[in-house]
């Protein structure tokens, strides 16, 4: 059974917190207009306050915002260079994809869901070694045969795995944030 790296915990959880369209409508909201208050946020987004306020508070604990706190207001903003680095490197494939993307919200929501489950990224780590089959990633990962084709499935729907002729090979991803994603997924080294 593969090891998990320490990273692994890290970003399957930051993405299931970007895998909301909500959360990232509201990340989209603070690139175009940073430092927002919770009010303003929940305003402009058209949701309940209570929910404004949870949301950027999960965007928040992943490292993806930052906080300024004057007196009772809380105002947030995309991140800052004093993120940790894989953080950061996220932070600014985020920030391009809310400025270059023409539907930034489906582009996020359906690379982020590439990594919302551990196992999905034992199999990265697995073929970021080398090509495989089906077989090999069941001895390799120890992942159930049903659930390991579902995972499969999953990634590639994603774009982050092809199978070709019985052999599965990480893609080279096209988009900022998907690479900044499969960077993470592989401990920041691929193929």
């Amino acid at each position: 059974m593969a090891v998990a790296a320490p990273l692994q915990p890290t970003l399957w959880r930051t993405c299931r917190v970007l895998a909301n369209r909500t959360r990232l409508q509201m990340l989209g909201l603070l690139v175009r207009h940073p430092n927002q208050t919770v009010s303003a946020v929940a305003r402009r987004l058209r949701v309940p306050l209570p929910v404004a306020s949870q949301y950027l508070r999960a965007l928040e604990a992943r490292g993806l915002l930052t906080v300024r706190r004057a007196g009772a207001r809380v105002r947030y903003e995309l991140g800052a260079a004093t993120s940790g680095e894989a953080a950061q490197e996220l932070i600014e494939a985020l920030r391009r994809a809310f400025q270059r993307d023409p539907t930034p919200v489906e582009t996020l929501f359906n690379l982020a869901t590439a990594f919302t489950q551990p196992r999905r990224i034992e199999i990265v780590r697995a073929l970021n070694q080398e090509a495989q089959s089906r077989v090999q990633l069941k001895a390799a990962t120890g992942i159930s045969t049903r659930a390991l084709a579902r995972h499969l499935r999953k990634l590639e729907t994603r774009g982050f795995v092809v199978c070709r002729q019985g052999i599965y090979v990480l893609t080279a991803q096209p988009h900022g944030f998907g690479r900044a994603l499969a960077s993470l997924a592989t401990g920041g080294r691929t193929g």
